[in-house]
């Protein structure tokens, strides 16, 4: 039983550190490596608060525990 509630107690600790919130700057540089891998050019990403997003559409990732937001916008040549 003592192994079985280690084994849990383990894994609820390994959980949280999985689920971490990740600083900004690099979530910002992931999501950009894979814009970039589909072959986009030409876009901008910003990192707003979330009073500043607009339009939910445009929100591609959440950073900071969920106080700032991520937006993507395809600039029209």
């Amino acid at each position: 039983m003592k192994r079985f509630a280690l084994a849990v107690l383990g894994l609820a600790l390994t959980g949280s550190a999985f689920a971490a919130p990740k600083p900004c700057e690099e979530l910002k540089a992931e999501i950009e490596a894979k814009i970039q891998a589909q072959g986009v050019t030409s876009y901008t990403l910003e990192i707003v608060t979330n009073d500043e997003v607009h339009d939910q559409n445009m929100v591609v990732g959440s950073c900071e525990n969920g106080t700032k937001k991520i937006i993507y916008q395809k600039n029209d040549r």
